[in-house]
């Protein structure tokens, strides 16, 4: 079978907390591990997506609308919906398996993520990833 459901691969997750959402694959593990026995992979999504900035609003404002909040989670293949959208953002260097053990090691972390997200945002590339789907 061919592997599709590679890192920086833009994903729907369907079902939990965050179903609906958009995230990146960052890392994949077709065969599983000792604990999850089963195809799985860590992504980094927008939990909160930034609000229509129009040109009337000033500085403050358009800054607090582009704000973005980013989840991290290990999500099982079952539970994604590929896309045929990639996202450049290097999430890997921030995101891994041992920043999951702790709650700090999760803050900073989700922190970083939020920070590159919203750089990637402000540049105007991705345009998709950062607009809520439809329902």
């Amino acid at each position: 079978m061919v592997k599709f459901l590679k890192p920086n691969k833009a994903v729907i997750l369907l079902q939990g907390r965050f179903a609906g959402r958009k995230a990146v694959i960052v890392r994949s593990f077709d065969e599983g591990t000792r604990d999850r026995p089963y195809g799985h992979c860590l992504v980094a999504g927008i939990s909160k997506y930034p609000s229509k900035v129009i040109k009337k609003d000033s500085a403050k404002k358009t800054a607090k609308k582009s704000r973005v909040k980013a989840f991290m989670r290990v999500v099982n293949y079952s539970h994604l919906m590929p896309t045929r959208y990639t996202l450049d953002v290097d999430l890997k260097d921030v995101v891994n398996p041992e920043a999951l053990v702790t709650k700090d090691k999760k803050v900073t972390a989700a922190k970083e993520i939020k920070k590159r997200f919203e750089e990637r945002f402000k540049t105007g590339k991705n345009r998709w990833f950062f607009s809520k789907l439809r329902f």
